[in-house]
């Protein structure tokens, strides 16, 4: 696994945050795992604006987990700007979210999302779902710079 590789978690529900961090000490991932609390928090670091404007303190994201359901900016609204904007677009954005509608997939998929995944219940299958992540996004997959 390649260090020195940040993921961005964006979602508003402190539990799934926590779990996601346990899930990564659980498989021994070394990654730099950061979390905001909605859309807007999510393009304030990617913009680099107010409190996350000292990029080597907040480093661009490798990879953004984006859940879709949050307050003040949803995934989806996030996600477009992501995708529209060229300083973002090539970072890989899967949305790991509590929606099985048919909608938020296709939906998410016509707005350029690399992968969309369903939130485990468990945390035994959440631990799974990070391991694959990371397995597939930071040793199959070469990432742009």
């Amino acid at each position: 696994m390649r260090e020195g590789i940040t993921i961005l978690m964006a979602d508003d529900d402190a539990d799934d945050r926590d779990l996601t961090r346990d899930a990564f000490d659980d498989a021994h991932l070394a990654n730099d795992l950061r979390f905001v609390v909605d859309g807007e928090d999510l393009m304030d670091y990617l913009l680099g604006r107010g409190s996350y404007a000292d990029r080597t303190l907040h480093p661009k994201p490798s990879l953004i987990l984006l859940d879709l359901n949050m307050p003040r900016k949803d995934g989806r609204e996030a996600l477009r700007e992501i995708k529209e904007n060229p300083a973002l677009r090539k970072i890989p954005v899967v949305v790991l979210t509590t929606s099985d509608a048919d909608e938020d997939v296709h939906g998410t998929y016509d707005l350029g999302v690399n992968s969309f995944i369903r939130k485990p219940v468990t945390f035994e299958a959440l631990a799974s779902v990070v391991a694959t992540l990371s397995s597939y996004w930071f040793e199959i997959v070469r990432l742009p710079r």
